[in-house]
């Protein structure tokens, strides 16, 4: 029996969102930066552990410079899973964080909701750990999708969770 499950990927303009994105269903990686404008919509299936199929239907959102409360609500109706990306070298990606959890907590109560601090690659990771927590900043993984470091394992992890 194959099931589908809907994840959308959040976070601020450049943050990595499309990168993460097209390194975990295409297994590849551009230097261009290209601003995604509305949602691109991408399909991975994914063999679980006991047998199952699992189709993630992933969406790519377009950046927000303020609050994840700019992107459109049609885009995360009848989603499985939020996946929060920021930036582990801009701190105005992250520093409006637990608010930004705060309100899909409250308004998507049912949802699964993940932090990834991605570009790891370009910072010591013992320092963005330790500036993280200092910030009081939740994340459930630290990733880079120019060298790969943690994406495939986060996103296999994370089909496994919703799929409970």
């Amino acid at each position: 029996m194959k099931l589908s499950k809907k994840v959308v990927l959040l976070g601020h303009f450049g943050v990595g969102k499309t990168s993460l994105f097209r390194r975990f269903i295409e297994n590849e990686f551009s230097e261009e930066y290209k601003v995604t404008l509305g949602v691109q919509i991408k399909k991975k299936v994914i063999q679980l552990p006991d047998g199952r199929e699992l189709s993630m239907i992933i969406w790519d959102t377009e950046g927000h410079s303020n609050s994840v409360e700019d992107t459109r609500k049609s885009y995360l109706l009848g989603s499985h899973a939020f996946i929060y990306v920021f930036d582990l070298t801009r701190e105005d990606t992250y520093k409006n964080l637990n608010q930004d959890l705060a309100y899909l907590k409250e308004t998507y109560n049912k949802v699964i909701i993940k932090t990834i601090g991605n570009k790891v690659d370009l910072v010591s990771e013992k320092i963005a750990v330790k500036n993280l927590k200092e910030l009081n900043i939740p994340f459930d993984c630290l990733t880079s999708a120019k060298t790969n470091k943690n994406v495939k394992n986060f996103f296999l992890d994370l089909a496994e969770e919703i799929t409970k």
